[in-house]
């Protein structure tokens, strides 16, 4: 198996993407579960750019690392200032990282207009830089800014700033897609060509503006490159980087070369959601194998299928990654999702009504694929025997503004009644808005017959209006995510009052923590 050394460089390249942005803890954080998953590099940051950085770096130093090493990141000398004068090569050697990164221009273009100096100067600029950083007893890394722009319109001076870089001794030469518009066939022509005439390594960095960043780095390694730089979760300037869930499972699983440790490779879901929790972004669903919708079947043949032979609809085993698969109930599903869903046997006529009410529901605006508990609750009443635990007699609610003065702040209340048994309770709450006080004052009245209920909380309240159309007169469709401490489900309610709905799904999350409950 053919070795690839991985850079993550979500610290640093991920934390230009918009509304991204990390604390120093953040960072420290980041990278333990970088290393955790096996990562080689980590560039963490520049440390000429900003103080937090700065700090990060001498934090950083005191980290534990098992399989990691720390990079900072900074730029060539500036135009006609000796290196050791140069205060960004100076902050490069102050972070203490054993490695460095720097990025020179490789395109006459950017040399001339954005740079603004000469050719000879910028080749000297790229040589004097990495010499003065190598005699201080660094690894060098040389990224070769706008290459593959630069190589189509002047190969000539690309190549030059390649072998200045390979004359100065870098470790490796990063080839750099800056502006993420090359298309796959150029990378791979333009790397195989650069390792006919380059001895030292090659290394890939790609840019996601035309949707190939993937696609270009595993080209970019099939002719040759041995260095990819990514970000784990594609995180980065503009359209982003190449994403390292995504390469890392391609490349280790489908194509054999080793990215990370083979023994770490089942933690790659759990460490993309990690991260993307540190940096406060919800995981797209449909990320390839990490995401939650990656091995999510919904078509009823599709489900049928992957439950006789998962590789009839699975181009790979989920837990390979860490994830898993998951069966998606709706108006498309048939019996053989229901019953394994629910645990029922296919055969069984209720199952058949089951699936009937199923799609009843979706077509009032229901959806079921991320309501597991309100499906579970949708069977149990249907079931001839079933009795509620508790039945919402009534319930009202009261909006509050008072007035528009800084700091006065707005109010609800609400007061729900409601009957078990033969019993009856009347309770009423206050909260930051109508949802609020009804979900209290329902588990307060819940509460007062099912103690247990006083353990469980919103964890996320989320909002879809079904026929935008209608204007404010639209349905909408409430999901409502719930925990005890130990368990989370979600639950959903359609209505075309927002209150109303949402005190359907509080209903369905406190009714399925209660039937938990009394499983054997």
């Amino acid at each position: 198996m053919n070795r690839l050394d991985l850079l993550d460089s979500t610290l640093r390249d991920g934390s230009q993407g918009e509304n991204i942005s990390f604390s120093v803890n953040d960072k420290l954080n980041i990278v333990r579960l970088l290393d955790g998953l096996g990562i080689p590099y980590i560039e963490a940051g520049n440390p000429a750019s900003n103080p937090k950085d700065r700090e990060f770096f001498e934090k950083a130093a005191g980290l534990a690392l098992q399989n990691s090493r720390i990079v900072a990141f900074g730029s060539t000398r500036k135009p006609g200032l000796p290196p050791e004068e140069d205060s960004g090569l100076q902050a490069l050697l102050d972070a203490g990282t054993d490695t460095l990164a720097i990025f020179g221009k490789a395109s006459a273009f950017h040399v001339e207009k954005v740079l603004r100096t000469s050719r000879e100067e910028n080749l000297r600029m790229v040589e004097d830089s990495i010499r003065y950083l190598l005699s201080h007893g660094k690894q060098v890394f040389f990224d070769a800014e706008h290459f593959f722009d630069g190589f189509r319109q002047d190969p000539e001076y690309s190549m030059a700033v390649l072998e200045a870089a390979q004359k100065a001794g870098a470790a490796c030469l990063v080839l750099c897609d800056t502006n993420g518009g090359t298309m796959p066939g150029e990378i791979f022509e333009t790397v195989k060509r650069v390792k006919q005439m380059i001895s030292a390594p090659i290394g890939i960095h790609c840019h996601n503006d035309a949707g190939c960043a993937e696609a270009n780095s595993i080209l970019a390694v099939q002719a040759g490159a041995v260095q990819v730089q990514g970000t784990l979760l594609g995180f980065g300037e503009r359209c982003g980087n190449a994403n390292l869930s995504t390469l890392i499972p391609s490349l280790q699983v489908k194509l054999g070369y080793r990215c990370i440790p083979p023994e770490n490779l089942h933690n790659l879901t759990q460490c993309a959601r990690a991260v993307g929790e540190a940096a406060n972004v919800v995981l797209d669903n449909g990320m390839p194998y990490v995401g939650r919708s990656a091995f999510a079947h919904k078509g009823g043949m599709h489900i049928d299928g992957v439950l006789k032979v998962p590789a009839s609809f699975e181009h790979m085993d989920p837990s390979a990654v860490g994830n898993s698969r998951s069966l998606l109930i709706s108006e498309a599903a048939g019996r053989a999702a229901v019953s394994r869903v629910l645990g029922t046997d296919g055969k069984d006529p209720s199952t058949a009504e089951i699936l009937r009410l199923v799609k009843e529901q979706e077509h009032q605006g229901y959806q079921y694929e991320y309501a597991a508990a309100s499906l579970q609750m949708l069977a149990i009443r249907s079931r001839p025997d079933f009795r509620p635990y508790f039945t919402v007699v009534y319930s009202r609610t009261i909006g509050e503004q008072r007035g528009n003065g800084e700091g006065l702040g707005n109010g609800s209340s609400a007061v729900v009644k409601i009957q078990a048994g033969d019993s009856f309770e009347v309770c009423g709450a206050e909260g930051e808005g109508p949802v609020h006080a009804l979900d209290r004052a329902l588990r307060q009245a819940v509460g007062k017959f099912y103690p247990s209920v006083e353990k469980t909380r919103l964890t996320d309240y989320k909002v879809r209006v079904i026929d935008p159309q209608d204007a404010t007169a639209a349905r909408v469709r409430v999901l409502v995510e719930t925990t005890d401490g130990k368990d989370v489900w979600s639950t959903v309610g359609v209505s075309r009052d927002v209150i109303q709905a949402s005190l359907l799904a509080c209903v369905d999350a406190l009714e399925y923590r209660l039937w938990k409950e009394a499983q054997p």
